[in-house]
């Protein structure tokens, strides 16, 4: 059995060694070639300042290139008793070139190993994720383009509400996974530094040259802080995932969308045959169980940050092996996406449209709207809280009881002067279409618009603060 990296002299308990270990064998397995790739630039590195000689170098790359072409073929398996894959690589090289494979380990810890590896691989998957989205996107766009004139009803509370079409349909997620791109950016450029020469998390005392494994690998810039460099493991991973959880939320909305509208009570769209499965005891049933599936996992990898969150968020700076843990929710979570991903492009490209949804009359409500705002366009008043239409009604009945109160004036002055009522009664039935009238407009106000209301009192209090304004003035006047 090989020796641990880090092994003194204590036997090492076999529980605990299982319990300590746990899962990293299985999850080191998608950092091996990244591992590997992190070796070849570091010992050209350290060939660079004299920490190994050219003979060496050219031993250990030749070597190097081999593991990673078993890695990229599959092949690559860590053994039985073996920690990780920098142990696993590291006694691979000493089985064939001795005490020289034990050199790539120089000036460099395991914690700053595990970085350099998880970088790699992340801004690897992160454009094999943009790449897979873009895809998505094409399609997206051109169902857009050739729906864009059928019509369908939109929604909301799940209430017909008004016209759409599915060209806004497939062109609303198209534009949502733009969005999401902006996310995977970012998250893109947080994860394109070099961690690599920070060691355990506080430098080395050889001379490395960070700056040529930044550009060997291709990195953009380099973590100038080791100690910030170690404090990013987690935070990393945390970035990257709600940047695919971003992505993940626009095509479980799309998938329950989709899954809706392929249901007999709606008969929008319908799914590929082969993206459906049966019942074992209905015959009539085609379940959208592929788009199922991918609803749910894209909601589980909506959980992914909060996962990362919960395991790294009460860490002091440096190293603590609860960083580990993440792994294992983290580095599967790509494959996941991408899988998902697949199978939405070849639904979205597959899917057949009805175009003839808005035949049935039941839709007819969504274009009330419409004839709302050409009845609007005509100047013709149809609510009482429009502000237009308060004027409109209001100054008719004000005219209305005007004409009315100017009629039974002149009855009245006839009345009067024929004797038939007295001037009591001649003075209140006067008066009472005035009081009609004010009646009338105080309630217009108080029901239709508040705002007026208040501001026809203040203009009715006017006056009376005038004449109080006038008696403060002359009180204050010695």
């Amino acid at each position: 059995m090989a020796q641990k990296l880090w092994e003194k002299s204590v036997q090492v308990n076999k529980d605990i060694e299982r319990f300590t270990v746990g899962r990293d064998r299985e999850m080191d397995l998608y950092l091996a070639k990244h591992d590997v790739l992190g070796s070849m630039a570091h010992i050209t590195m350290l060939e660079s300042i004299g920490l190994l000689t050219k003979e060496e170098l050219d031993q250990l790359l030749v070597e190097l290139k081999s593991i990673y072409a078993s890695a990229e073929k599959g092949e690559f398996v860590i053994e039985d008793g073996v920690e990780d894959v920098h142990s696993q690589v590291e006694l691979m090289l000493t089985r064939r070139l001795g005490d020289i494979g034990k050199k790539i380990h120089s000036g460099r810890s395991r914690n700053d190993q595990v970085l350099l590896d998880l970088k790699l691989f992340t801004r690897t998957q992160i454009k094999e994720v943009a790449e897979a989205v873009e895809q998505l996107f094409h399609v997206l766009i051109r169902q857009s383009e050739r729906y864009k004139n059928v019509l369908m009803p939109g929604y909301t509370h799940l209430q017909i509400a008004m016209p759409s079409s599915f060209g806004l349909w497939f062109g609303a997620y198209a534009e949502s996974l733009m969005d999401d791109m902006l996310f995977l950016q970012a998250a893109f450029k947080m994860c394109n530094r070099n961690p690599l020469g920070s060691a355990a998390g506080y430098g080395s005392s050889f001379p490395l040259n960070r700056t040529m494994t930044t550009d060997l690998l291709g990195f953009d810039s380099m973590n100038y802080n080791v100690v910030y460099a170690q404090m990013g493991r987690g935070k990393m991973e945390r970035n990257v995932a709600f940047a695919l959880a971003t992505i993940a939320g626009t095509i479980s909305k799309l998938a329950f969308d989709a899954c809706m509208f392929n249901s007999q009570n709606f008969g929008f769209v319908k799914l590929p045959d082969d993206c459906t499965t049966g019942s074992s005891i209905m015959p009539h049933k085609k379940n959208p169980d592929v788009f199922e599936l991918t609803r749910a996992k894209c909601n589980k990898l909506q959980s992914l940050p909060q996962q990362i969150m919960m395991i790294a968020n009460n860490l002091p700076s440096g190293y603590f092996r609860d960083l580990q843990i993440i792994k294992e929710v983290f580095l599967p979570a790509f494959q996941e996406l991408k899988d998902c991903l697949q199978m939405t492009t070849y639904i979205m490209n597959e899917i057949k449209v009805n175009e003839h949804i808005l035949d049935d009359d039941k839709y007819l409500l969504i274009f009330s709207v419409e004839e709302v705002n050409r009845l609007a366009l005509l100047a013709i008043p149809l609510s009482y809280n429009n502000p237009r239409s308060m004027k409109y009604y209001g100054q008719t009945a004000a005219v209305l009881i005007f004409i009315l109160y100017l009629n039974a004036l002149s009855i009245f002055q006839t009345w009067i002067t024929q004797g038939k009522v007295g001037i009591l009664g001649a003075t209140l039935y006067m008066n009472v279409p005035v009081a009609v009238l004010t009646t009338f407009l105080f309630y217009r106000l108080m029901t239709i618009n508040q705002g007026r209301f208040d501001a026809f009192i203040y203009w009715l209090q006017k006056p009376f603060r005038a004449l109080a304004g006038k008696f403060k003035r002359k009180k204050e006047t010695p």
